[in-house]
């Protein structure tokens, strides 16, 4: 994976014996941001259904509306990416609600890797997210910045239920962002990408 994908990079060096950053990894991504981050090569948890605590201020009501609606879609993207990762299938979630373009081709990227490797993830990251910038245009886009938190977001082995054993070095916590474009009235997450930065 690319840094884009970074999130996911724990996950793959587990699956795949390779160390690559994780992109958001939605779930995977956030995992494989634990034990990928230090490699750089891909884009992927929250609070149990954590609820932003903190949006950007706006200048008007309107502003802070549409940052509102930015941040729930960010967040619902996490909570179905967690919901995939937690039995290595997006079937039955609703990723593709506030999910789209190279973000879910690299989340359903990782979710391959993960059942063929025999993994889910058991837990969930912690998120805490806030919006960078809202561009107007005629498709709106949104830049959002956060800090994930993966220490309770655990790569389990599927069939055993045992910890997957992770790299020493990933980050647990890193700085993560995520570009967002407006559907008609919905928010939609195109592209989530960790960063080699802890938070």
């Amino acid at each position: 994976m690319t840094a884009t994908h970074r999130r996911s990079s724990w996950l793959k060096s587990a699956t795949v014996h390779t160390r690559r950053p994780a992109t958001a990894l939605i779930l995977v991504g956030g995992l494989l941001a634990l034990a990928g981050c230090s490699d750089g090569d891909s884009d992927t948890s929250s609070k149990p259904s954590s609820t932003p605590t903190a949006v950007s201020p706006s200048p008007s009501s309107t502003a802070g509306a549409e940052d509102a609606a930015v941040i729930a879609a960010y967040t619902s993207s996490w909570d179905a990416q967690t919901a995939a990762y937690s039995k290595a299938s997006s079937s039955g979630t609703d990723l593709k609600k506030n999910t789209t373009f190279k973000a879910l081709a690299d989340i359903e990227r990782d979710l391959t890797a993960m059942r063929k490797a025999g993994q889910v993830t058991t837990g969930k990251p912690v998120i805490d997210p806030k919006v960078v910038k809202v561009t107007d245009a005629k498709v709106p886009t949104a830049t959002v910045a956060d800090c994930v938190d993966t220490t309770n977001w655990i790569l389990t082995d599927k069939a055993s239920k045992k910890k997957v054993p992770l790299p020493t070095t990933r980050l647990t916590k890193y700085v993560s962002t995520a570009t967002l474009e407006k559907w008609g009235t919905k928010w939609m997450v195109t592209k989530l990408t960790a960063q080699e930065q802890a938070c």
